[in-house]
C-alpha cells in the first residue's frame, strides 16, 4: 500500500481498483441474468414528429389552409401541435382527435370514418373513446408496417385537404404511405 506525503489517505494500487471493478461487474451481471427479458417496441422520435407537423402544415399553407396539425405517440399521447396563424379554435381539437383515432386503430381516420357509413350497426363505436374523431384527415405514422404513432390536420375546407397535407408530413419523414 502507498501513502500520500500531505495526508494520511491509503490508496490501493491500480490492479486492486480493477479487480474489485470486476468483481463488482460480475456480481451485477450474475443478479441480473435471471431477470426476464422485456419487450421492446419502436417509437416516434421527436425530431421526426416536428418534421411530419410541420411540412403538414407548410402544405396546408401553401393551398391556402389555416390548420391546426397534431402528431400523437402510438399509445395516443401529444408530441407536437401546430396551429397556423387565423386557424380556428376547433381546427386543435379536431387535429388532435383524428391523430388520436389513426394511430389507436392504425388505420386512416377516413377509413373507420366510411366503414361506419357503409355499416350503420358500427355506429356506437364512434362512441368507444371521446378522444376520438370520425373524420378524414388523421392517417397512422407506420415505418416498416409498424404502428409508432398517428398525425392529425384540422382546418381545411374538407377531409380530403386536411389527408393530403397529413400525407406530405409522412412523406417528410420517409413513413409508409
Amino acid at each position: 500500500m502507498m501513502f500520500t506525503t500531505q495526508t494520511t489517505r491509503r490508496y490501493l494500487p491500480m490492479s486492486a481498483i480493477t479487480l474489485l471493478a470486476l468483481i463488482l461487474s460480475v456480481s451485477f451481471s450474475a443478479a441480473t441474468a435471471g431477470a426476464p427479458k422485456l419487450p421492446t417496441r419502436p417509437f416516434l422520435p421527436l425530431k421526426l414528429a416536428k418534421i411530419a407537423a410541420s411540412a403538414a402544415l407548410q402544405r396546408c399553407l401553401a393551398d391556402g389552409y389555416r390548420v391546426s396539425v397534431t402528431i400523437v405517440s402510438r399509445e395516443g399521447m401529444t408530441k407536437i401541435m401546430l396551429r397556423s396563424d387565423g386557424a380556428g379554435p376547433h381546427t386543435f381539437g379536431s387535429s388532435r382527435g383524428k391523430a388520436f383515432t389513426a394511430a389507436s386503430l392504425g388505420r386512416s381516420s377516413a377509413d373507420f370514418a366510411k366503414l361506419i357509413a357503409a355499416r350503420p350497426g358500427l355506429a356506437g363505436l364512434r362512441d368507444m373513446d371521446d378522444r376520438m374523431v370520425i373524420l378524414g384527415g388523421g392517417l397512422p405514422i407506420k415505418f416498416g408496417g409498424v404502428v409508432v404513432g398517428g398525425i392529425g390536420v384540422g382546418g381545411a375546407p374538407g377531409a380530403q385537404f386536411d389527408e393530403a397535407c397529413a400525407r406530405q408530413g409522412l412523406a417528410a419523414i420517409k413513413a409508409d404511405n
